[in-house]
C-alpha cells in the first residue's frame, strides 16, 4: 500500500498549547493561535473576522479555555438566527408579562454568562435599534430585562464575530462606529482554508477518523488523486465544506479507500505555480488557467462578481479575476442581444463583496 496514504494523525506540538481541537500548523494558523494566546488571559473583547466556514466559533472556544473563566459558562448567539422582535429578549431577557406571549420570566444570554464568555455571532446582524444597548452592556456591564426597571450588573467577557465588513457597514450608517470600536479592541482575522492549504492533509485525516468512527466503517487509506484533489479545491465553503464532502466520502468509501467526492465536479482552484509540475506536458500553466476560468465564467453565465460569481467560485477577487480575464484575452461571446459578461448579478448590486 505505498501508493497510498496511511490515515493517521499528523505531529503537532498544539496539543501542549490546549488547541487540540484546531488541526493544522501552517504559519496562516499558527499566527492566529499566537494571537489567541496573547489576548485569551485578558478580558478584553475579542472580534474575529473571517469567510463563513473558517471556524470562527471554534476559535472562540480556544479564546475562553485558555483564558481565566475557562472553569465558568461559554455561552453562544447567533444573532442571524434570532427573529428581529425576539433578539433583545435573547440577550438581556425579560420578565412575565413584558409582551404578549411572555408568560414566564426569561434569563438573556448576557445574564446566563455572568462571570463567564459570551460568544455572539454574526454580530453584523444585530438591528440598529438594538446596538445601543449592547454598546451600553459591554461599557456599563449592566442592562435591564424587557418588562423590568431593575438593573442587572455582570461580568461578561465578550468574544463576537462576523463574516461581515463591519467597517463599511459602518460608513454606510448601518452599524454604530462606537459599537464598531467598542467591538473591536482586539480583532483577529481568520484566514480562508485556500490561504492555508498545507492545512488540508491533516484537516482531511481529522475528518476521516471522526465519521469513519461514527458511521463504523473502515476507511484504512486515502489515495494520491483524492487528496490533490481536496488540496486543489478552492474551497468557497471553507472548512465546514470540506467537513461535509469528507462525509460524503466516507459515506462512500468502500474497500477501506476513501473515494474523490469531487470528482463529478471539476475542482475550482487556479492551479498555482509551485504545482506546475503535476500539469499534463502538453498543457501550460497559462493554459490550464484559461480553461479553468472560461469553464467556471459558462457556469455562472459569465457573471464575474458578487456571491454567486465566477470570482467567488474560483476562490479569487472579483479585480484579480478581470485583470486574469484582461490578460489571457477572455471575454464572452457575444450574443444575439448585444449582451457582453457582466461585472456582477444584478440580483447583487449594491451588496458588499462577499471575498474579505
Amino acid at each position: 500500500m505505498a501508493d497510498y496514504a496511511t490515515v493517521t494523525y499528523p505531529a503537532s506540538h498544539q496539543a501542549e498549547r490546549r488547541f487540540d481541537r484546531i488541526i493544522g500548523n501552517s504559519a496562516a494558523l499558527e499566527s492566529v493561535l499566537d494571537q489567541v494566546e496573547q489576548v485569551a488571559p485578558t478580558d478584553s473583547t475579542v472580534l474575529i473576522e473571517g469567510e463563513t466556514g473558517t471556524g470562527k466559533e471554534l476559535i472562540a472556544h480556544a479564546i475562553h479555555n485558555a483564558s481565566q473563566r475557562c472553569g465558568r459558562a461559554f455561552i453562544k448567539l447567533n444573532c442571524a438566527a434570532i427573529p428581529l422582535d425576539l433578539l433583545e429578549s435573547e440577550l438581556f431577557g425579560h420578565e412575565r408579562g413584558a409582551f404578549t406571549g411572555a408568560i414566564a420570566q426569561k434569563i438573556g444570554r448576557f445574564e446566563m454568562a455572568d462571570k463567564g464568555t459570551l460568544f455572539l455571532d454574526e454580530v453584523g446582524d444585530i438591528p440598529s435599534a438594538l446596538q445601543p444597548k449592547l454598546l451600553r452592556v459591554l461599557q456599563e456591564q449592566e442592562f435591564e430585562r424587557l418588562g423590568s426597571g431593575r438593573t442587572h450588573k455582570v461580568d461578561v467577557r465578550l468574544v463576537a464575530a462576523t463574516n461581515r465588513n463591519l467597517v463599511k457597514m459602518v460608513a454606510r450608517g448601518q452599524f454604530r462606529s462606537d459599537l464598531y470600536y467598542r467591538l473591536n479592541v482586539f480583532p483577529i482575522l481568520l484566514p480562508a482554508l485556500r490561504e492555508r492549504r498545507e492545512d488540508i492533509p491533516a484537516l482531511v485525516t481529522h475528518f476521516v477518523k471522526l465519521f469513519s468512527r461514527r458511521m463504523g466503517k473502515q476507511v484504512d487509506s486515502i489515495p494520491p488523486e483524492t487528496m490533490a484533489a481536496f488540496q486543489c479545491h478552492s474551497w468557497p465553503g471553507n472548512i465546514r465544506e470540506l467537513q461535509n464532502l469528507v462525509e460524503r466520502a466516507v459515506i462512500l468509501s468502500r474497500d477501506g479507500l476513501l473515494p474523490n467526492p469531487l470528482k463529478k465536479r471539476r475542482t475550482r482552484a487556479i492551479i498555482l505555480s509551485s504545482n506546475a509540475q503535476s500539469l499534463p506536458s502538453s498543457m501550460t500553466l497559462e493554459d490550464s488557467d484559461r480553461a479553468l476560468i472560461v469553464e467556471t465564467l459558462e457556469e455562472v453565465g459569465w457573471v464575474v462578481g458578487g456571491p454567486r460569481g465566477a470570482a467567488a467560485k474560483l476562490g479569487l477577487k472579483r479585480t484579480t479575476l478581470m485583470a486574469k480575464m484582461t490578460r489571457m484575452g477572455i471575454s464572452r461571446p457575444i450574443d444575439q442581444e448585444g449582451t457582453d459578461a457582466r461585472d456582477v448579478a444584478p440580483e447583487t448590486i449594491g451588496r458588499e463583496d462577499a471575498q474579505l
